[in-house]
């Protein structure tokens, strides 16, 4: 057997049809399925039920994959080897961040790494926790940026920074006479949050002991955009990362309050597999981020809450 049949197999397990295999590994159909079919034949089984749509993997192929995938990943580490000796930044790298992270921290850090790292061909995905989490135990993502500590045995955790909140009050709002607030002076009001799914909902509910958004309506939204022109419209306020409230308008702004010290904060980390695979790459990434975001962030006393 070989690498090439070992990946052009992995690429049908994830993809689960021959032709987006194909496409995926730059090669004919016929090439593929040919490379698919000499590795069954090797090793006397069959590895996928071609008569399911998407193709299925056999009970058998699912254990088969399950090692082929760790030692596609081997294969690469000794690239990483040679590349970490050389000094070398360079390769494809895959990257998810929960959803929201990604539209204030990417344009911080995105155009400085590559322009410093051409050598990095850099795909990012927005995808929540659960579905990062999953891709790099899976060897489908190679890093993720989401909130932690998340306590999962088979994934390192590098925090990046840590990010205060900040309570989002119109002027309507009974708090909004406030010049600080604290998180018992949120407990129990209504409180607009993100849908399920999303972690900063996790943490805005730990933080205010708020069993529901309303008692009024039911709000499913994914935007922070959505939660400020409600709160500007209605009797409710709602809470922010900081990052989000620097694009703020200069009138929203006056709209926020700080929280007393310690001021409640969420941790962000880099988070990767513990087989290290591209290491040089992560490093890379970790100081680029870390070296912008902490002359964004000023704070002096912080208390943690966890998204769990």
């Amino acid at each position: 057997m070989t690498l090439t049949q070992l990946t052009y197999t992995l690429a049908v397990a994830d993809e689960g049809n021959f032709t987006l295999a194909a496409e995926k590994c730059f090669v004919t159909q016929p090439t593929l399925s040919m490379q698919v079919q000499k590795l069954e034949d090797e090793l006397g089984v069959k590895l996928f039920n071609r008569n399911t749509k998407p193709i299925a993997m056999t009970p058998v192929g699912k254990k088969i994959l399950t090692q082929a995938r760790i030692i596609v990943e081997e294969a690469k580490r000794m690239q990483d080897v040679v590349a970490t000796e050389k000094g070398e930044v360079k390769g494809d790298f895959t990257l998810g961040i929960i959803p929201t992270v990604m539209p204030t921290l990417l344009p911080l850090f995105l155009q400085t790494f590559i322009k410093k790292y051409p050598g990095v061909n850099l795909k990012i995905e927005d995808l929540t926790t659960a579905s990062i989490v999953n891709r790099i135990i899976e060897g489908k993502l190679d890093a993720g940026i989401l909130a932690t500590p998340l306590e999962n045995p088979k994934i390192i955790e590098k925090p990046l920074y840590y990010e205060p909140f900040y309570g989002y009050i119109p002027n309507s709002h009974p708090l909004s006479k406030l010049e600080k607030i604290t998180p018992e002076d949120v407990e129990n009001l209504e409180v607009l949050v993100l849908e399920d799914g999303h972690c900063f909902r996790n943490h805005v509910l730990k933080l205010c002991k708020t069993p529901n958004i309303s008692k009024s309506f039911s709000l499913k939204s994914g935007s922070f955009e959505t939660l400020i022109q409600l709160a500007n419209e209605g009797p409710w306020m709602t809470i922010l990362p900081y990052l989000q409230t620097r694009n703020l308008s200069n009138e929203n702004k006056k709209k926020l309050r700080s929280f007393e010290s310690p001021a409640p904060a969420r941790e962000i980390s880099l988070v990767s597999s513990k087989s290290q695979l591209k290491y040089p790459i992560i490093e890379a990434l970790s100081q680029s981020i870390e070296g912008i975001v902490r002359g964004a962030i000023k704070f002096e006393n912080i208390q943690l809450i966890s998204p769990k």
